[in-house]
């Protein structure tokens, strides 16, 4: 653990802006996950953008359902949606309450907690493999859809905290497009990342399903 990293914990007024603002300032900061197994903290290092309405590429495009309505706010709590039947992936709602829009937790680093994140990832072969991707990340963090609606940043009971940490100068935060997305949305360099940081997953394209026959 960095003991030069700032501990204060963010407020809910760091997420009520702009996703767009948001999600690149996001960079450096600590996530702190508490459990009855023990804590972990995570330095932020890759993450992506999602605007709501305004976004193709968003789960909340259509609008409001049970599944995203998380995404419509209060700004400061933690969308978690389960994808392909076996992955759950980690949100931070942003923006004003009533406006969809939250950032995908794509990747980090693992700077506590990191035998406890082995035990669950034991597939990885190091520790900069241990967070590096929405799925690895939300297995390392023991994330599922009952931690959907968590608040970040005013109950004491929660189990998730985000801390100042030590925020990515704008020179070093790299831009790009989304990894998966396809369609309109596939045109938004909403995907941003730590520049040259071990822990940042590869970018993949969209690449469409084939329906069975």
């Amino acid at each position: 653990m960095d003991a030069a990293l700032d501990r204060t914990p963010l407020t809910r007024d760091f997420f009520d802006r702009p996703v767009l603002e948001v999600a690149p300032d996001l960079l450096g900061r600590v996530l702190v996950r508490d459990s009855d197994d023990g804590p972990i903290e995570l330095r932020l290092t890759e993450v992506e953008a999602y605007a709501g309405e305004a976004d193709p590429g968003s789960h909340a495009f259509r609008g409001r359902t049970p599944r995203n309505a998380v995404m419509f706010g209060p700004p400061g709590h933690v969308y978690v949606y389960f994808t392909y039947g076996m992955w759950h992936c980690m949100n931070l709602v942003c923006g004003p309450e009533g406006k969809a829009g939250a950032v995908l937790l794509r990747a980090g680093e693992i700077t506590a907690g990191a035998e406890l994140a082995r035990k669950r990832r034991l597939s990885a072969r190091n520790d900069k493999e241990l967070a590096k991707g929405p799925a690895r990340l939300a297995t390392a963090l023991d994330v599922d859809r009952s931690l959907d609606g968590a608040d970040l940043c005013g109950d004491p009971d929660s189990p998730f905290r985000i801390l100042t940490g030590a925020p990515v100068e704008a020179d070093q935060v790299s831009e790009g497009p989304r990894t998966g997305v396809g369609g309109d949305g596939s045109v938004h360099p909403w995907r941003f990342w730590t520049a040259n940081d071990p822990t940042v997953s590869p970018y993949r394209p969209h690449v469409p399903r084939r329906r069975r026959t």
